[in-house]
C-alpha cells in the first residue's frame, strides 16, 4: 500500500474534501471521458504557474501513453511537491517519512515501496523511452526520470487509452480526497471555451504558438533560420509558432514590430510578443523578439551558439515594447515582407 498521502497530509498539502469537489465540470470531463490525449492546450493559469520546463516535461511524458492527459500528470506534479519547489523533506534531497522521494514524491524504500524503481526505465506495460534529460543512472530527484516514471505507473495502472485516469490516480496514492484534488488541478489547466475567455488567460492561438515554442527547445539558433529541429532565429521561431495557430505574421522582428497590434508592457499576457532594442540594428526598431510566457520568463532563439530556450526578462534590457498577434486571429492577418 502506498502511505505518501500520510506524510502530504501531515504536511499539509492535501485540501479539504469539500473544496475538492469543486472541480470545474466542463474540464473534468474532457480529463475523464472526452479528449483523452496529450494535445489539451495549456490555460492561463497553467503557463503561468507551471515552471515551462516541468510543462514540456509533463506534455512528453504523457505522449508516452496514449489516454493519459498531460493536466493528469502536472496535478500529480503540483500536489506532491509544487513542482519540486516545496522545502518538505524528500523533495530534493533525503525521503518523506514514508520513503518517498523527488518532485513526484514516488517510492525509494519504507512504507511506500520501491515504486521509482519499478518505472524508471521502459517496462513491458509501457514502451516509454528513457527522457533525454534523465541522469545516469536514473534520480527520482531529476524531474525528467521522476515525471516519466510517475507517466509509467499511471499508464501501467489503469491510464493507457483513458481506460481508468480515477483508478491510475487511485493507485499513485490511495485516498479519494487525492483523486478529488488531482482532477480538480488537472480541470483547471487546460483551456476550454469557458476558461479562454476569463481575464489572463491565453487565448487559443496563444497557447498553441506557446505550446509550439516550447516544444523547439533545444533546437540550435541559426541566422535566418525557421526550421523545427535544425534551427530557428528569434523571429523565424515566432512566425513558426504563430503559423502553428494558424496567424500568418511577418518574418523578421522589425517587420513584426510595424505590424502587429502594440499592447503596454504592463498588460501583457502570455503569448504577447515582446521586442528588444539591443542597440546591433537601425536604433528605434527592434533587433530581438521573444514569446512571452507569463511570470517574467519568455521563450526565444537568443544568439548564435545558444538553443532555443526559457529566458527570465530580469536577465534582459527592459523590452521596447510588446504585441499580441492572436488580436488576428479573427480572421486578420499580418502583411508579410
Amino acid at each position: 500500500m502506498n502511505l505518501r498521502t500520510v506524510g502530504i497530509a501531515g504536511a499539509g498539502l492535501l485540501c479539504g474534501v469539500i473544496a475538492l469537489f469543486g472541480v470545474a465540470t466542463v474540464g473534468l470531463a474532457s480529463v475523464l471521458g472526452g479528449s483523452l490525449t496529450s494535445d489539451v492546450i495549456p490555460s492561463g493559469k497553467a503557463i503561468a504557474s507551471i515552471p515551462a520546463g516541468y510543462l514540456q516535461l509533463f506534455e512528453a511524458a504523457a505522449a508516452t501513453c496514449p489516454g493519459l492527459p498531460w493536466t493528469v500528470l502536472a496535478a500529480i506534479g503540483k500536489v506532491e511537491s509544487d513542482f519540486g519547489q516545496s522545502t518538505l523533506p524528500g523533495v530534493t534531497s533525503g525521503t518523506n517519512a514514508f520513503g518517498a522521494a523527488g518532485p513526484m514524491q514516488l517510492g525509494v524504500g519504507g512504507a511506500a515501496g520501491p515504486t521509482f524503481y519499478a518505472y524508471d526505465h521502459p517496462v513491458p506495460a509501457d514502451t516509454a523511452p528513457n527522457p533525454a534529460h534523465g541522469a545516469t543512472p536514473p534520480s527520482p530527484y531529476n524531474p525528467a526520470d521522476a515525471i516519466f516514471a510517475a507517466a509509467r505507473d499511471l499508464c501501467t495502472n489503469g491510464a493507457k487509452d483513458g481506460a481508468d485516469i480515477r483508478g491510475a490516480i487511485y493507485a499513485y496514492n490511495h485516498t479519494a480526497a487525492y483523486v478529488q484534488e488531482v482532477l480538480s488541478d488537472a480541470a483547471e489547466y487546460e483551456t476550454t471555451p469557458a476558461s479562454s475567455a476569463v481575464a489572463g488567460a491565453p487565448t487559443t492561438a496563444a497557447a498553441i504558438a506557446i505550446s509550439y515554442a516550447l516544444d523547439q527547445i533545444g533546437t540550435p539558433y541559426v541566422w535566418g533560420g525557421e526550421t523545427p529541429g535544425v534551427g530557428f532565429d528569434c523571429s523565424g521561431l515566432t512566425q513558426a509558432a504563430y503559423a502553428a495557430a494558424g496567424i500568418h505574421i511577418p518574418r523578421t522582428s522589425t517587420a513584426q514590430w510595424t505590424t502587429l497590434p502594440h499592447v503596454p508592457l504592463k498588460d501583457l499576457e502570455p503569448g504577447d510578443l515582446v521586442f528588444f532594442d539591443p542597440g546591433e540594428f537601425t536604433p528605434g526598431l527592434p533587433g530581438h523578439v521573444g514569446i512571452y510566457l507569463g511570470n517574467g520568463e519568455m521563450v526565444d532563439a537568443p544568439h548564435t551558439g545558444t538553443d532555443v530556450q526559457i529566458d527570465n526578462l530580469a536577465g534582459w534590457p527592459t523590452p521596447m515594447g510588446a504585441a499580441r498577434p492572436s488580436e488576428l486571429a479573427a480572421g486578420h492577418t499580418g502583411s508579410a515582407e
